[in-house]
């Protein structure tokens, strides 16, 4: 049976396959919480820079309504941010993430396809978005299959929100958000992007 920093091996190896060694990594703890590191791979042939977090996943997310969280099963996920490198400094986006990758913990938050994870304030300096919603796994990074009765890891793509496109989503759901972005042919990779038209 792997343990948790087993686990988190297997996860930077699986990352690791995906976009080769990460050129930096940073280190976060909050008070309460295991450690939390974002790593940062650098795509120069797409232009893109891509943030991904490692020790999210060492333990699964107990659902809030549970009495007792199971040490073993329950959903694990890692993190994914894309954007296009040399357009803003979004090496600050780093603390956001760390944050975001907490949650479980910090607030007993099943973070899944579909939610949206709110920072209260920018994502990184300068930033004009406050909050992300979060994606479907398995299109990047595959899923990672751990020992049973343990859940697979997934990791999850942010799609970073505007506070007016966040507020839209909260009444209208993700998927409507989704197909506004999709039709607006947004580019949600763009860190300097504006909010897409939202309608009624």
């Amino acid at each position: 049976m792997t343990g948790g920093t087993e686990v988190t091996k297997l996860v930077e190896r699986r990352l690791a396959e995906a976009f080769g060694e990460p050129g930096a990594r940073a280190a976060v703890t909050f008070l309460g919480t295991d450690r939390i590191e974002v790593l940062r791979f650098l795509d120069p042939g797409q232009g893109l820079v891509r943030y991904a977090t490692l020790g999210m996943s060492a333990a699964p997310m107990a659902d809030p309504a549970a009495l007792l969280a199971d040490p073993e099963r329950g959903p694990r996920a890692e993190l994914l941010l894309t954007l296009r490198g040399g357009r803003a400094a979004t090496d600050g986006v780093l603390r956001a993430l760390a944050v975001f990758a907490a949650t479980p913990q910090v607030e007993g938050l099943v973070v899944a396809a579909g939610g949206s994870l709110d920072l209260g304030e920018p994502l990184w300096p300068g930033a004009p978005f406050t909050s992300v919603l979060v994606g479907e796994g398995g299109g990047l990074v595959p899923d990672l299959d751990l020992e049973e009765p343990r859940e697979p890891v997934r990791f999850l793509p942010l799609l970073p929100m505007t506070p007016n496109e966040a507020a839209w989503k909260r009444v209208h759901g993700a998927e409507a958000l989704q197909e506004r972005w999709l039709t607006g042919g947004t580019d949600l990779r763009d860190p300097l992007r504006s909010g897409v038209a939202l309608g009624a």
